[in-house]
């Protein structure tokens, strides 16, 4: 049966039990850096399930042939990827927050100086059958 501590983290049996190894593995991951458990007040390992998915993508590495080495080498290249994918991400949003300010600022500009020029469509067909026609807009009290 695999429970968790009243803690809230796997016990080193059930954990090493989930991630489909013994648990003297478990405390050598540990020992080289691999994973670092949270610890009890008893001192005691308790693997979260974040923790359990690490230990699982580890015996994944080993099952195609990688030594420890290699190991270590891989997770450290995925977690660089994950942050500069995050990263990629928050500049990604930046950007079109950026974009869409500037969209907007210059239609504000070409209000206030009367250059809006509004496209009206004939249909709402997905592909117009005319060409649309520009109609300009005249601000009132402005030019």
């Amino acid at each position: 049966m695999t429970t968790r501590a009243a803690t809230g983290g796997y016990l080193i049996g059930t954990a090493a039990e989930l991630a489909g190894m013994h648990p003297q593995t478990l405390r050598v991951y540990e020992r080289r850096g691999l994973v670092s458990p949270r610890r009890s007040a008893g001192n005691t390992r308790l693997y979260s399930d974040a923790d359990i998915r690490l230990l699982r993508r580890i015996q994944e590495l080993s099952d195609q042939g990688l030594n420890l080495t290699g190991i270590e080498r891989i997770l450290e290249l995925e977690r660089r990827l994950a942050r500069a994918q995050r990263r990629i991400d928050d500049l990604s949003r930046e950007l079109q927050d950026t974009v869409e300010q500037h969209r907007r600022t210059l239609i504000e500009m070409r209000v206030a100086k009367g250059e809006l020029v509004r496209v009206a469509r004939r249909s709402t067909a997905l592909v117009p059958r005319h060409r649309p026609v520009a109609v300009r807009v005249r601000l009132r009290g402005g030019v």
